[in-house]
């Protein structure tokens, strides 16, 4: 097998990796927008998201505090 013919091979290889990778993103992004679509349906959905909405600002808040702590100390 020549050096041409084996590149030829592994670029194939490589391409079929790539299409069969490309597949699966598809078919993950279709299954998450379908939960996504789901749970939007389930009751409870508004006061959950809201909920989140609620402990991320709170984190935001809780790291800014800290980051701003951490530059007030003394090196």
């Amino acid at each position: 097998m020549t050096e041409k013919s084996r590149t030829k091979k592994k670029l194939e290889s490589l391409t079929n990796v790539v299409q069969h990778l490309l597949t699966e993103v598809m078919h993950l992004r279709e299954l998450g927008v379908g939960t996504f679509e789901t749970l939007k349906l389930m009751p409870g959905y508004e006061d959950a998201l809201e909920q989140l909405k609620q402990n991320m600002i709170k984190e935001q808040e809780e790291a800014k505090a800290k980051q701003d702590e951490k530059e007030k100390l003394p090196t």
